[in-house]
């Protein structure tokens, strides 16, 4: 006997769909008692065999679009979507493995009604036993738990799709164990997903390249593993061949110890995702490739372990980066600046982009400013900095400027070498984004000219793990940001 279950979002104050005509929505809305306020956004009523169907065993589900629902518009109104849908998907997935396909109205909003879906069923798991085994031996990826389509398809709910497998990607790349997710692995692993993508070219680099191209700081972090370093690139040409492209870097710590400055082992497990930098933006890439938006992207992502081998890097320690600039390693827990230095000098200079984001889990003290709420900004562009928030705000992605600000240098200046790469407890990001700032180039005003680059730093420290579910995210690794990274270059793309 098949099976389906329907999911309906209802705006409780007028309950009322076309989707499945033989079904009386206000009725089967009102069968259930309620109290004297109308139910919360997410409320899911389950109704078993509705649609009656001979040959089909179909549940209904219905999910509260809240009370203010008829008031909302914009950002806000979508996000009242995805709650519903996504709390509804959860719902249903309680329901047992005997249901497997789930047809979704749509019909409010495609795109976040799609996003919902696969984000809520998601899960993540190493166990060896269920439906759904996750064998990274062999490559074998577990299948989809749940199949959604929508009653009435769209170009915005197949588009709702990328935005959130392309998240789900980074949060499998960001669970997946260290001994799993190696700088070799991860290279392989991004190969696969694109291979089937038009437009695209991978390329990656060895420690040899590295060293050839002055990478020096970069190499300093990986002296302490026998892991192989990699940096690898992705570059997308959906634009004109002469356009100037947009470039991603993300921070690709494979896993952080700490160092020398060993981290306390409460917790560190976490530190596989020190790559979430890497896997957000390598994900984002993927769907905006799938999505064949008109623009040249470059996406960089330095790859290595961070661990207190014989070789490893020690407080005190002086390098020079890619630039020439000297550097203290003050502590080499703060060893994420110093990969992405080298990868932001060698971006900006070879690549000579007009618009440069780099995302990394950067700074413990981001996490206490802005909690897993909230990704931090930092930019040298108020426009850009408005394109991010705009984007961030339209996927609930969202982000927060903090200051860019030459008064925090003295903090990274009080060494012999020309920076430090701590600048002590009192605003940790701040001075990390400070730190970054002095390896990118085009970003300085000259001749009277407007700067060539526009820069912005993203610190997910904070949001790359959710601690507390929401209506479409279960705890662990969220993948923020890359939805919001995508919508930024589907907007860009159409100016």
């Amino acid at each position: 006997m098949s099976s389906t279950a329907f999911i309906i979002p209802v705006d409780p104050k007028q309950p009322s769909s076309k989707a499945i005509p033989s079904l009386d929505l206000g009725r089967l809305w009102s069968a259930v008692p309620s109290g004297p306020s109308a139910p919360k956004v997410g409320t899911t009523r389950i109704f078993y065999n509705t649609p009656a169907e001979k040959d089909a065993s179909n549940v209904t589900a219905l999910a509260s679009l809240g009370d203010t629902f008829s008031e909302k518009t914009g950002d806000a109104r979508k996000e009242l979507v995805r709650k519903a849908v996504g709390s509804a998907v959860k719902k249903v997935k309680e329901l047992g493995e005997g249901l497997n396909e789930v047809a979704i109205d749509a019909s409010i909003d495609p795109h976040a009604s799609a996003v919902a879906a696969h984000l809520a069923a998601y899960k993540f798991s190493l166990k060896t036993e269920g439906p759904n085994v996750y064998k990274p031996e062999s490559g074998t990826h577990p299948p989809e738990p749940l199949t959604f389509h929508p009653l009435a398809s769209s170009k915005e709910w197949d588009t709702g799709v990328i935005y959130a497998k392309a998240q789900n990607l980074a949060r499998t790349l960001m669970e997946l164990p260290a001994n799993i997710c190696t700088p070799t692995s991860f290279t392989e692993r991004v190969k696969a997903e694109f291979a089937s993508v038009k437009n695209v070219e991978i390329i990656v680099h060895d420690e040899a390249w590295a060293k050839e191209k002055g990478m020096n700081t970069f190499l300093s972090v990986t002296k302490g593993t026998d892991e192989p370093a990699k940096f690898l690139e992705i570059h997308y040409k959906g634009g004109a061949p002469d356009a100037q492209p947009i470039a991603f870097v993300g921070k690709g710590i494979t896993f952080d110890s700490g160092g020398i400055s060993l981290k306390p082992s409460a917790d560190m497990k976490l530190m596989r995702g020190d790559m979430g930098g890497a896997a957000t933006v390598c994900a984002a890439a993927l769907a905006i490739a799938q999505l064949q938006l008109p623009v040249n992207l470059v996406v960089v992502t330095p790859l290595c372990e961070n661990l207190p081998g014989p070789s490893a890097n020690k407080p005190g320690d002086v390098v020079y980066g890619m630039n020439g600039k000297s550097i203290e390693i003050d502590n080499t827990d703060a060893e994420g600046r110093l990969i992405l230095a080298d990868a932001l000098y060698y971006t900006s200079t070879v690549y000579k982009p007009h618009t440069l984001i780099d995302s990394a889990t950067l700074t413990g003290a981001m996490e206490i400013a802005l909690g897993e709420v909230f990704s931090g900004v930092f930019s040298t562009s108020d426009s850009l900095w408005e394109e991010l928030r705009a984007a961030g705000e339209a996927e609930y992605d969202r982000f927060w400027r903090m200051p860019l600000d030459a008064d925090y240098a003295p903090q990274i200046a009080r060494s012999n070498a020309d920076l430090c790469n701590t600048g002590g407890k009192p605003a940790g990001s701040c001075t990390a984004a400070l730190f970054l700032q002095a390896f990118v180039e085009g970003i300085e005003a000259k001749d009277g000219k407007e700067p060539s680059l526009r820069w912005a730093h993203i610190d997910i420290a904070g949001s790359m793990e959710a601690t507390r579910p929401t209506p479409y995210l279960e705890t662990g690794m969220t993948g923020r940001p890359v939805r919001a990274l995508v919508e930024f270059v589907r907007r860009l793309s159409q100016q």
